[in-house]
């Protein structure tokens, strides 16, 4: 019954509390994740995300509240919980004095997987990461990408339904981070439901459906990445510019214009009010028979939602 009643939600978290010494890490926050998206957790360094996954993994016991992992309660049935998911920790942990390949029979030993299957899927897995021709090398001598590539194909072995990934391309070259990213958008096209935590906005930006954004154990703000941009207080931008050169500050003192400003052959132009600052613009360039060359609005990103949401008050 439990479980069909949540069939569309991978985890629904209910009041999840955690104290550590009179530190409240994680102050009963509630939220869901639907099946089949990319969702993804952000907030500064002590925020609380590493320790919200603890607790949604199984790997530590909240203070209070709970966590329901595809109708299983991660706290009183942690296997079956379990079972649905692979981590993906920022912090490799691997065995590195066995090979890769070792680490992925190991892996497939621990979730019960078949054997010859087990060797099918570490193969296919080594081989879209970029590590087959690596798979019987020790992985001490493995770089940083390179291991986190691994313990991703770890974590996909078992065929799980959710993949929690913490921090899962910070500090990696180039080549590591498109191949694992790639990777995560190829998951996602085939039902595979993502939970990641991650410093970088832009990422989250490109990969994520919605994104909960964290401040000192607390959930400020959860959305999609683009109507978070759209909800925060701020002046928008519009770059415009036209065939024939202006009177300095005679797009300032149009209606809905607050400010304006000249760079190279195109201005930028501040206004509270998108629609009646573009048609104030259009207005003009009829009066004084200019052509609109071109014509941007540039929304907030994803940073200034952050920044804004998380910024500290000041002493």
């Amino acid at each position: 019954m439990k479980e069909a009643e949540h069939q569309e939600d991978a985890i629904i978290a209910t009041d999840l509390r955690k104290v550590f010494s009179e530190i409240i890490a994680v102050d009963s926050i509630s939220f869901k994740v639907h099946k089949g998206e990319i969702f993804g957790l952000l907030g500064p360094n002590g925020a609380g995300k590493t320790t919200t996954v603890r607790m949604l993994t199984g790997v530590m016991r909240p203070d209070g509240g709970s966590a329901l992992i595809f109708g299983h309660d991660s706290v009183h049935t942690p296997i079956h919980a379990k079972q649905r998911c692979g981590i993906v920790p920022e912090t490799a942990n691997a065995y590195t004095d066995l090979s890769a390949w070792q680490n992925l029979m190991l892996m497939g030993e621990l979730y019960g997987v078949p054997k010859h299957y087990a060797e099918e899927r570490a193969a296919s897995l080594l081989k879209a990461l970029g590590l087959l021709e690596r798979k019987d090398q020790k992985v001490q001598g493995f770089s940083k990408g390179m291991k986190q590539r691994l313990i991703l194909a770890m974590a996909l072995l078992h065929e799980p339904d959710l993949l929690y990934l913490d921090e899962p391309t910070s500090g990696l070259d180039v080549q590591s981070t498109q191949l694992i990213t790639g990777m995560l958008r190829e998951l996602n096209r085939n039902g595979i439901t993502i939970f990641l935590t991650t410093h970088n906005m832009e990422e989250a930006n490109r990969l994520c459906d919605r994104v909960a954004i964290m401040r000192r154990g607390k959930i400020v703000a959860i959305d999609a990445p683009e109507r978070l941009k759209m909800a925060i207080d701020r002046l928008h931008t519009i770059e415009i510019s036209f065939n024939q050169p202006l009177e300095a500050g005679d797009l300032s003192l149009l209606p809905a214009i607050t400010t304006g400003r000249r760079e190279g052959d195109k201005w930028l132009l501040t206004t509270g009010d998108v629609d009646c600052a573009i048609r104030s613009l259009t207005e003009y360039s009829m009066q004084h028979q200019l052509k609109i060359e071109t014509l941007r609005t540039l929304a907030p990103t994803l940073d200034e939602v952050f920044l804004r949401l998380t910024e500290e008050e000041s002493a």
